[in-house]
């Protein structure tokens, strides 16, 4: 399983309608409307990275409110919950 975080700039009268959207792709787990430098982070699993390119470049750059993006991949995930089990959850 991969997991990429990707910043996103939206235009300001578009976040809300954007982030909506995002929630309905396939392959982003989550959402967040954020402070700071980004106005959204989308929290993309897929099974590869070919499927992170797929979901970034494919689909969500197509959204007519975005208007930059930075994609950061996850190595590892350092926690004390238990990650796989609660991510893995309908994966199957």
């Amino acid at each position: 399983m991969v997991t990429a975080f990707v910043l996103i700039n939206c235009r300001r009268e578009m976040i809300q309608e954007t982030a909506n959207a995002l929630t309905q792709m396939a392959g982003v787990a989550e959402v967040y409307s954020v402070a700071g430098q980004f106005d959204l982070v989308a929290i993309v699993r897929v099974k590869g990275n070919e499927e992170v390119a797929d979901v970034v470049t494919g689909h969500l750059l197509r959204l007519q409110g975005i208007e930059r993006t930075q994609t950061l991949i996850s190595f590892r995930a350092y926690s004390k919950y238990d990650l796989d089990r609660m991510f893995s959850v309908g994966m199957d």
